[in-house]
């Protein structure tokens, strides 16, 4: 007869073992703040989506009259403060600052969402070969990502766009793409310097893997080099990039709002956050200053950059495997 296999004390069941993400999510839940943050994240990007949304009739009958203003048209109501019916009052032209606000924040969030990606496929490519490779291939592409980051980021996007506007425009024309040259610059320009922490990242940790047994083990039974890099390495870093994923997002929002600020953004009628500072802070003059231009669309993006760095610190900590208790 077979001995039974004693109970853990008290009865109750050993614990479940769980998988590296769920340790995540689980230290990633303790942290409420970073849970607020991707709360908050949350509700501003389903605002962006649905705001056009509000400006139909068979919706708009239903909200609040200030919700449902359309963020372009030109109206008599200039100046207006913060009231019942325009909520973040109205700017020099009339318009609605609360729709322009969700408007300019829907585009603000999309350029970093671009750069992002841009980031994630230059930089985990780069990073990932540079670290698998080795040797005197590694030297040579991480002195490349060096020598781009003494470049001055945010001068070398001003020179493109300064440089290359015009003949953008002219080559657009040409080809009768109706696509804002500004816009592409703007892509190209902070997509060409986000990825290169990404990349130093990945390098990292592609070369603390390439020499584990399981490694050894795949390329013994014949994987190719793809296969062992997006098979086995790769998947072992999926949270460290969508950490840093996370993070490279309010440094390009950052980038662009400056560079709005200076009028070599986005350019009325469009907006984004960065334009919409610029616009409130033109405003300002000895004999009144209205504050609502500036003070919502800063505390809107203010209130964005500090959630999307609370989230991304969050799922670092989580990620980390030395930090928290399990």
């Amino acid at each position: 007869m077979s001995e039974a296999i004693p109970e853990p004390a008290g009865g109750r069941p050993p614990p479940a073992i769980q998988s590296p993400n769920q340790r995540a999510w689980r230290r990633f839940r303790r942290n409420r703040l970073a849970t607020a943050s991707g709360l908050f994240l949350f509700v501003v990007v389903l605002l962006a989506l649905v705001w056009p949304l509000f400006e139909r009739p068979g919706i708009a009958s239903h909200l609040p009259q200030a919700l449902t203003w359309p963020p372009t048209p030109l109206s008599d109501a200039q100046f207006q403060p913060p009231g019942a019916g325009h909520w973040f009052g109205t700017d020099v032209h009339g318009r609605d600052l609360l729709s322009r606000v969700i408007y300019g924040a829907r585009i603000s969030l999309l350029i970093g969402a671009f750069g992002a990606a841009v980031s994630l496929a230059i930089g985990v490519s780069w990073g990932a070969i540079a670290g698998y490779a080795g040797g005197r291939a590694d030297s040579v592409m991480m002195r490349v990502v060096d020598v781009l980051y003494s470049l001055p980021n945010i001068i070398f996007v001003i020179v493109l766009i300064a440089t290359f506007e015009n003949p953008m425009k002219a080559w657009l024309a040409a080809g009768r793409i109706h696509v804002s040259a500004r816009w592409l610059l703007l892509f190209v320009g902070l997509g060409a310097v986000s990825w290169l922490t990404m990349a130093r990242i990945v390098r990292g940790q592609v070369l603390s893997l390439r020499t584990r047994p399981f490694v050894d083990a795949s390329r013994a039974l014949g994987a190719s080099h793809a296969r062992i890099l997006l098979r086995h390495i790769l998947p072992n870093i999926y949270g460290i990039i969508i950490t840093y994923l996370t993070l490279t997002v309010p440094s390009i929002l950052l980038y662009e709002s400056f560079l709005s600020y200076l009028g070599l953004g986005i350019q009325p009628p469009e907006a984004s956050l960065g334009s919409l500072i610029a616009e409130g802070a033109a405003q300002i003059n000895p004999i009144r200053i209205y504050w609502w231009m500036i003070v919502l669309p800063g505390f809107t993006l203010t209130s964005t950059l500090l959630a999307l760095y609370f989230h991304g610190d969050g799922l670092r900590d989580a990620w980390d495997p030395q930090t928290g208790s399990e």
